[in-house]
């Protein structure tokens, strides 16, 4: 598994830079860069939280944390399980944490991830009550993707995303409950934006 100095020079050479390069960027020194690479150094919280942000990944990643599931060790991140997210009516996203997931390290690597319980029916036989979904942070998606969308700063619900010309509709997969439909002024109003893509659900028993 690769250790942090590592995982640093892996992630300096994805973006073509030098040690000097990096260094102005972060606000660090060249010979610091270069004994956090040698493992000569490790940074305090402050710098981790700089490098993490710069990279765009989570600090476990950067600092090669290992995950054991079933008794087997993994390369692996935990996420956050915050709150719950509605399939159905939009309901306040509480951000306690539930619970933690495991994603692969690859995943952690492409972007920001947390988790979310679902919470209601609209979303059935393809998510039900209880499940968790993985979700990518961002703010655009695709049309028709599945997608976490917050109404009015704070409500969050689960849908299917369609782009009209006149507004957004946030479709169900359960024929019982009826789509959200909001008016480009009550996207910009309310507001209504898209908070991430889900690109997992993993079912509970």
């Amino acid at each position: 598994m690769a250790n942090f100095g590592e995982t640093l020079r892996r992630l300096r050479l994805e973006k073509e830079l030098t040690q000097g390069e990096l260094g102005k960027r972060l606000g660090l020194s060249t010979s610091a860069i270069g004994m956090y690479e040698r493992g000569e150094r490790e940074p305090d919280f402050e710098k981790l939280e700089k490098i993490s942000s710069y990279f765009g990944v989570n600090m476990n990643v950067l600092l090669g944390k290992e995950v054991v599931i079933s008794g087997h060790s993994i390369v692996g991140v935990k996420i956050p399980v915050l709150g719950k997210v509605a399939a159905g009516i939009p309901i306040t996203a509480v951000e306690n944490i539930l619970d933690y997931e495991e994603i692969s390290t690859d995943m952690a690597f492409s972007g920001d991830y947390v988790a979310l319980q679902i919470k209601g029916r609209s979303m059935e036989p393809r998510m039900w009550e209880g499940d968790v979904v993985i979700v990518r942070k961002q703010d655009t998606i695709e049309n028709g993707e599945v997608a976490v969308v917050m109404v009015d700063g704070d409500e969050a619900t689960v849908k299917k995303v369609q782009f009209q010309k006149d507004g957004i509709l946030l479709r169900p997969f359960n024929p019982d409950f009826e789509p959200l439909f909001y008016s480009k002024s009550e996207i910009e109003n309310i507001p209504v934006r898209i908070f991430g893509k889900v690109v997992e659900c993993r079912q509970k028993y």
